[in-house]
């Protein structure tokens, strides 16, 4: 982000209390917003990353998937591919893109410039990753209509906990993503930090290889992963197979690992360049 860029988000207009307030509150993140959105389309590595990584993730892995015992626990390809997918959508376009994103604009100083204008701290990591978020957003949603006919899968059977789990996947996804800046010195390490989270995601919440086909013992202690309550959700979504308790269960589980991010963003973040 250049300084340009930094001057036009500081100077713009903010007014009194109340709904003044918030006017100029929305009008700060919007024009955070655009620059950020301005930036991911120059980047070229991050619009890869974001657009294409998850259905080439999806594609890779649908031979191996077709080959696993799914119809005797109720699944199919398309039920395990879609949610995996999504999955992967917050994996790759959310939190690797959220974290590199955030990396650089600390290490150029943009963040510690925009800490001197009107900018709370909650509008600024909400702005830098705002792009990601909805890029996101959209790609699941196309995702759901289109993967839903490709893959034969159909609509979800319960699209509220499809939704559920988006919006705690995305939660998570930011929070790991503004927490793992505190274990990275620059955008290219940025690269490395994020792969434990994403390889241990990819093997262990179920998007390559589904939770219900592992035994008891081991499911009990891959669903306590960060986004294996998120993939349950959605894939239950699609299935219309959600319980009421195992909902709630993994309901509290994603909200203990948004809650330790957010506590790691608060102790560690940075807001200037790692020495």
């Amino acid at each position: 982000m250049s300084v340009a860029d930094v001057k036009a988000v500081e100077q713009e207009p903010g007014t009194g209390a109340g709904a003044g307030a918030r006017t100029g509150a929305r009008e700060r993140l919007a024009a955070l917003f655009r620059a950020e959105l301005i930036l991911l389309g120059r980047n070229k590595t991050a619009l890869f990353m974001t657009l294409l990584m998850p259905l080439i993730m999806a594609f890779a892995m649908r031979q191996a998937v077709s080959e696993m015992p799914l119809q005797a626990n109720g699944l199919s390809v398309g039920t395990v591919l879609l949610p995996g997918t999504i999955g992967f959508v917050l994996l790759f376009a959310v939190y690797s893109s959220v974290t590199g994103s955030l990396v650089t604009r600390r290490e150029e100083l943009v963040l510690k410039r925009l800490r001197c204008g009107e900018l709370s701290d909650r509008e600024i990591l909400a702005g830098s990753a705002l792009p990601a978020v909805l890029l996101g957003l959209a790609q699941i949603v196309l995702l759901a209509v289109l993967g839903g006919l490709v893959l034969d899968a159909g609509a979800p059977r319960a699209p509220h906990l499809v939704v559920l789990g988006v919006l705690l996947g995305m939660l998570i996804a930011v929070a790991m993503a503004a927490a793992s800046t505190g274990i990275t010195k620059s955008a290219e390490a940025a690269q490395l930090t994020t792969m434990p989270f994403v390889f241990v995601s990819m093997a262990g919440s179920g998007m390559i290889v589904p939770l219900d086909i592992l035994p008891d013992k081991v499911a009990n202690i891959l669903e306590l992963l960060p986004l294996s309550p998120v993939m349950g959700l959605v894939r239950d979504g699609w299935i219309g197979q959600g319980d009421l308790t195992e909902t709630l269960k993994r309901l509290v589980i994603a909200l203990v690992w948004a809650g330790l991010a957010v506590f790691a963003v608060r102790r560690w973040f940075r807001w200037e360049p790692r020495h």
